[in-house]
């Protein structure tokens, strides 16, 4: 079952009116390269994992502002999928989700104004909604213009550091990945005029969430096929992101060494070198550990919110995350 029917949710509601941020648009001409642009992003896949929290977190609500709650989750998609551009760019990627990367199709040039209309579009939908009652929708405007571009910033920094601190790499991935998660939760809260503590422990179980969800996506590069992951297998080390394993590699001696050598200009086979050695070490063991610990504490939050019949779609939500690596 996918997760959007685990939770009751119309995915194609979802999808729709994500669309119509761009086709409702006066200023974006429907068969524009720009207009053709988002919407071939926004259709390529994905589970919708950001406007999902975004609706869950409206179920913690006293009044249902259904209307409301959906533009919310379309505008958290449109950041996300922004990110994407971005990210692909900085990494030089050649594919997302084994499709060919925005970048590569239209130019970077073009890719570039298109991941910036997506964000401005989002704080221009917001900005329509913002008011004393409704200050919450600040939060993502803030996301899509400072956090994330934080998170890309500290990932293009740190790029083959490896002396990253344990510290640094989950600042990093709070900025760039479980910020806008617990934000989504946050919002679609508000959204629904839940009590600021309600609010505030939902976007506590999506940080510890979020950040789960970061590790096991650097375990799934080591872990997964490129066929299954859409691009190539161990591209984060070659592209100098110094993820989890990484850094649990690095504190043997044996080890360090073979890592340390891979920079910009490594051979396919040092590279490979490099993966097979962290795969074969106990670095994965303890970056699953790492991933389950951040689980056991969005669970412990969750049972504080077990008053809510939606307490179950969290229970849901940590049992997709849970198994997402299997």
């Amino acid at each position: 079952m996918k997760l959007h029917e685990a939770l009751n949710i119309d995915i194609a509601e979802v999808n729709l009116e994500i669309e119509r941020l761009v086709t409702r648009d006066k200023d974006v001409p429907g068969g524009s390269a720009l207009a053709k642009g988002v919407l071939e992003l926004v259709s390529s896949g994905g589970k919708r994992l950001r406007p999902l929290m975004v609706i869950v977190g409206s179920r913690f609500g006293r009044k249902g502002q259904r209307r409301r709650t959906l533009q919310l989750a379309a505008a958290a998609e449109f950041i996300h999928a922004a990110s994407l551009v971005h990210d692909d760019i900085i990494d030089d990627a050649k594919l997302r989700r084994g499709r060919p990367a925005l970048h590569t199709q239209t130019g970077v040039l073009s890719a570039v104004h298109i991941g910036n209309y997506m964000s401005a579009r989002v704080i221009e939908l917001l900005s329509k909604h913002a008011g004393d009652k409704t200050h919450y929708v600040h939060d993502l405007s803030a996301i899509a213009t400072a956090q994330l571009c934080i998170g890309e910033y500290q990932q293009m920094e740190h790029a083959y550091d490896y002396d990253l601190t344990l510290e640094q790499y989950l600042d990093k991935s709070l900025n760039k990945t479980a910020l806008l998660m617990a934000t989504c939760l946050r919002v679609g809260a508000l959204s629904a005029e839940s009590t600021e503590e309600t609010a505030e422990a939902l976007y506590a179980f999506g940080e510890a969430l979020g950040i789960a969800f970061q590790i096991q996506d650097d375990l799934l590069d080591f872990t997964q096929s490129s066929e299954t992951l859409g691009k190539p297998a161990g591209s984060d080390l070659r592209h100098g992101q110094v993820t989890l394993p990484v850094i649990y590699a690095l504190q043997d001696p044996a080890l360090a060494a073979r890592i340390r050598r891979i920079g910009p200009g490594s051979s396919d086979a040092d590279v490979r070198d490099a993966l097979a050695a962290i795969s074969g070490s106990g670095a994965l063991a303890r970056t699953e550990e790492m991933s389950r610990r951040y689980l056991e504490q969005a669970a412990v939050i969750a049972k504080q919110l077990s008053s809510y019949p939606a307490h179950a779609d969290l229970e849901t939500l940590i049992a997709f995350f849970a198994g997402r690596d299997r």
